[in-house]
């Protein structure tokens, strides 16, 4: 598989979300998902220390075994582990840190990266933390994720007057079906996530490796989910989730599901097919040949979703393709 850099590490052009580890599969699944991840060549791994309360972390060290050392390990710090509000103060980054590392059965990460903006923490602060971290060699790149372009601009001034680390990646959510719209967490920051054409530009002017996390909107680009039929048992948007996300995972399965993104996806299904391709495939070489992309981050509930995933990356799209592309989903 095609590799790219992020800093000093070299990833895979798809790599494996596990926000699924503990949540929705089991110790002995997710071993399954990571077996078949190697096997295809993904060698990166995003996790982070909420997804599952900590259980992903703790079941992606156990199915990586003696592997550890084959593999990049992405975990990320700072949304609220239960209630609360973000938190990225240096003696929250430190104490994140090593749990984290106990949790993956590791001595060090090879790309943190802040999860959620804390705005009542100066940006330089934190840094400063993950500075500390990367010289003691707990961690090795740092990055961050659902972060707006102006705080990815101030960012990367913060670093360069300090002569600290800097990001060297930014995660947020981007597809073809969330090019202009908000973030799924954008109604807990106190601004938007850099999104589309504002995302590649900020990430093009600060040299930073762009990931790109629910690349697949949920599954809906596999066209796994039909107008007018309800999801499938057992799929993301099919699952009933815990009680206090009630409200937020109705808000997100009613925008998945909507006629304008149905319209879309059969607009996007019918291009593919003419030229001999899947959806799938459309879906993720499209994020594959976007500017500064470091690694699509596509989660996996099953081996066969993860090899098709990480064959779905060969298509080259053309200018007039993507011209095509623009026109159905930029409408």
């Amino acid at each position: 598989m095609e590799t790219r850099h992020i800093g000093s590490i070299e990833v895979s052009v798809v790599g494996l979300g596990t926000n699924s580890f503990g949540a929705y599969i089991d110790e002995a699944r997710a071993k399954e998902v990571v077996d078949a991840a190697i096997d295809a060549g993904i060698n990166f791994f995003d996790t982070a220390d909420v997804y599952g309360s900590g259980g992903s972390e703790v079941l992606l060290g156990k199915a990586l075994g003696s592997r550890r050392g084959d593999v990049v390990i992405a975990t990320k710090f700072g949304m609220p582990l239960a209630e609360g509000n973000p938190c990225a103060t240096p003696d929250y980054v430190r104490a994140a840190c090593d749990a984290s590392l106990q949790r993956l059965g590791t001595d060090r990460i090879d790309l943190y990266s802040q999860h959620i903006p804390d705005p009542t923490v100066p940006i330089d602060e934190t840094l400063g933390a993950l500075d500390e971290l990367v010289k003691a060699g707990k961690v090795i790149e740092i990055g961050c994720s659902n972060f707006p372009a102006d705080l990815i601009d101030e960012a990367t001034k913060a670093a360069a007057s300090q002569g600290t680390a800097r990001f060297m990646a930014v995660e947020n959510e981007l597809s073809l079906l969330r090019r202009e719209q908000l973030s799924s967490h954008a109604s807990t920051l106190a601004a938007p996530p850099a999104k589309g054409a504002e995302l590649i530009a900020a990430a093009e002017r600060n040299d930073l490796g762009i990931l790109p996390y629910f690349p697949l909107a949920s599954g809906v680009l596999t066209g796994k989910y039909r107008r007018g039929e309800e999801p499938p048992a057992g799929t993301r948007l099919g699952s009933t989730p815990e009680e206090r996300r009630a409200h937020q995972f109705k808000a997100h399965r009613d925008w998945a599901l909507s006629d304008r993104n149905f319209a879309m996806v059969e607009a996007l299904e019918a291009f593919a097919t003419e030229r001999g391709h899947t959806l799938l495939e459309l879906a993720m070489s499209w994020l594959a040949g976007l500017p500064k992309l470091a690694s699509v981050i596509a989660g996996a509930t099953s081996a066969a979703q993860v090899r098709s995933n990480a064959s779905a990356v060969g298509w080259v799209l053309t200018a007039d393709d993507r011209a095509e592309v623009d026109r159905i989903t930029l409408r």
